[in-house]
């Protein structure tokens, strides 16, 4: 079977294997405070352009959501995100369990708006019954989307100008963010992430790491920050897994080769889909293609290659997610296409 079904299927690059195998046998502080955590925090900050900012290592990227979004708000606070958000819809509940509401809101290719953001905020605080409601205490943001789409340095600055008017962090979800940053013609950038958000996470578990994400907070992180990563059970004794993971990562611009390779793969299959006539439910940039199939197609193509499911078009049509990854070779990308017919 040909596996396109999610970027996370594989295991690790190998350069991250062997950094862990050549450091096997050392004896390492534990929680994250070790030289290689510290090693990668130094790297991720030189490359966001942030020398002040503090970096946590996370398990997963569920467990990260959770712990920050907690983090962040109050006990009558929730926050505000797409109505497709990850946070939303796959974290089966994760943010509610802490007792904090998902304010959703509509999105446009996956994407919030800030006038829409501003919008509601306004109408909340003229509502006179305000006090009775659920606060919004913060907005939450994907790059790239649950789509697959980018935004655009633009989009970030006006949505973290919405945030900045009413005093409220702005926290993006980087599980792909490899991915979208290597999309050729994007103007976003880790130091613009470090300019416009308040807190963000670069994801390693998608984008070539076993496990684990990296946690950046600019300028300000929340009080007692490490003790609710370990209350959520997001933090790992054996910390220096995830800091040798992040320490190779961003060494010799491996973490950005790895999102190029997807795109490159990405590309290669996207102008396949249309050479052939297929139909896109969602133009995207990054490394997941979204493709509208028949019914009896998609089950035959399935027998041979493995997708996502992703909603129901109509009563003959299926929409499903083809995803390339760090790990996508060229022969798997031909070997594909030649099935499309």
């Amino acid at each position: 079977m040909l596996s396109f079904a999610n970027d996370y299927a594989t295991g690790a690059h190998d350069k991250i294997l062997q950094k862990l195998i050549e450091t096997n046998r050392e004896s390492l502080p534990g929680y994250g405070g070790d030289r290689y955590c510290e090693s990668a925090r130094e790297k991720i900050r030189a490359a966001c352009q942030c020398s002040q900012a503090k970096i946590y290592f996370l398990s997963g990227g569920t467990q990260t959501n959770q712990v920050v979004i907690d983090a962040l708000l109050a006990d009558y606070e929730g926050v505000i995100a797409a109505k497709t958000g990850h946070i939303s819809v796959h974290e089966a509940g994760a943010i509610e369990a802490t007792g904090h509401k998902v304010l959703e809101l509509p999105h446009r290719e996956g994407k919030l708006a800030a006038e829409e953001i501003a919008d509601y905020l306004a109408g909340f605080y003229g509502d006179v019954n305000h006090e009775h409601m659920v606060f919004p205490g913060m907005v939450y943001i994907t790059h790239p989307t649950e789509y697959g789409t980018l935004y655009t340095k633009q989009e970030l600055q006006d949505i973290s100008q919405v945030c900045a008017r009413y005093h409220i962090p702005l926290y993006l979800d980087g599980a792909r963010l490899g991915y979208g940053l290597a999309v050729e013609g994007t103007d976003v950038t880790l130091p613009d992430l470090a300019a416009y958000c308040d807190a963000f996470y670069i994801g390693g578990t998608k984008v070539g790491a076993l496990c684990g994400e990296a946690v950046v907070f600019p300028r300000k992180e929340p009080r007692h920050f490490m003790t609710l990563v370990k209350q959520h059970g997001a933090l790992l004794a054996k910390g220096r897994l995830l800091g040798i993971q992040f320490d190779a990562l961003f060494t010799d611009d491996l973490y950005l080769e790895n999102g190029r390779n997807a795109i490159r793969m990405a590309n290669m299959l996207r102008q396949a889909f249309a050479n052939k006539g297929y139909s896109f439910y969602v133009e995207t940039p990054a490394n997941q293609i979204f493709i509208v199939l028949e019914n009896g197609q998609m089950k035959r193509l399935g027998r041979q290659v493995l997708f996502d499911y992703w909603e129901k078009y109509d009563q003959d049509h299926t929409v499903v997610r083809f995803a390339t990854s760090w790990d996508t070779d060229r022969w798997e990308v031909e070997e594909l296409i030649a099935l499309l017919g």
